[in-house]
């Protein structure tokens, strides 16, 4: 007498459950019939499609100014380089003159 209702049960739990799949099924197939929704999905999209080529645009003009200013600091630091390189061969003989002079004055007083 039990295995009755229990039997009953599933058969209802299932009746119901498939019914829920045609009726979605149907709702999106109506929608699909809809002209009006099928052209606002279009649009979405299109707005979508809009968005994102001004998304990738503006990321393209940033990387371009990166580069830019990467160029910019490449140049700068071969400035700063080759000032430094001068900087360095200009100084050495002055150093090297006045060790020169140094030794001259120690040997002056030595005599």
């Amino acid at each position: 007498m039990n295995t009755r209702p229990v039997v009953l049960v599933l058969l209802l739990l299932v009746l119901v459950i498939t019914s829920q799949f045609e009726w979605k099924q149907q709702i999106g197939d109506a929608a699909d019939a809809d002209p009006a929704a099928a052209r606002r999905r279009q649009q979405l999209l299109a707005r979508e499609d809009a968005v994102k080529e001004k998304i990738i645009l503006s990321q393209e003009k940033n990387i371009q100014q990166l580069n830019q200013l990467i160029e910019s600091l490449q140049r700068q630091l071969l400035h700063c380089r080759g000032s430094n390189n001068t900087v360095h061969t200009t100084t050495v003989p002055a150093t090297e003159v006045g060790e020169v002079e140094e030794h001259e004055t120690i040997e002056d007083e030595n005599r």
